[in-house]
């Protein structure tokens, strides 16, 4: 697939078979993480791999309703980041979380992005403390969202190319 087709076939993905994904495959999906830039070059985003079924169960419920497809997927990775090291550690994380999506989507690996800074959990604690208690993950280390993957029940339609809106586009020539 080339980039645009694999961008077009991003979609959000929200109910999962029960098929694992290969190790390879979430190196891979790792590898578009760790390949994504970084503001001055600081790199303050680090990520933490999922696939222990109670823990994903128990992770559904970071986000008032909106992150029940934890409970189907076969992993989720956790995007974090050291607010110490870069003040561009939130764009960072969003640059990495896209990176997966699309190395995901290029794999048939479904996903969804599932934001975490600034949302409150079903407990109504704040998501990131939620995940914090459950995962461990020190202060200093701001919770950006969390990308939860699976193989799709059924495959996503690909947006058509005629249907963007180029009215958002101005040329300055």
């Amino acid at each position: 697939m080339d980039m645009l087709e694999i961008m077009r076939s991003r979609r959000s993905v929200r109910r999962y078979t029960d098929e694992k994904i290969s190790d390879d495959n979430l190196k891979k999906i790792l590898c578009g993480a760790l390949l994504a830039p970084s503001g001055h070059s600081k790199y303050p985003c680090k990520f933490i791999v999922v696939t222990n079924r109670e823990l994903l169960i128990k992770m559904s419920h970071c986000r008032k309703g909106v992150a029940k497809m934890l409970e189907g997927a076969a992993a989720a990775v956790v995007v974090i980041a050291d607010k110490n090291i870069s003040d561009t550690f939130i764009e960072d994380s969003c640059v990495a979380m896209m990176n997966m999506e699309l190395v995901a989507t290029s794999l048939g690996i479904g996903n969804c992005w599932i934001q975490i800074r600034n949302r409150d959990a079903e407990n109504d604690s704040a998501s990131e403390e939620f995940l914090r208690g459950l995962l461990n993950f020190p202060e200093n280390l701001a919770c950006q969202a969390v990308l939860s993957l699976g193989i799709p029940v059924k495959p996503p339609r690909a947006r058509e190319l005629d249907q963007l809106n180029f009215d958002k586009v101005s040329y300055v020539i």
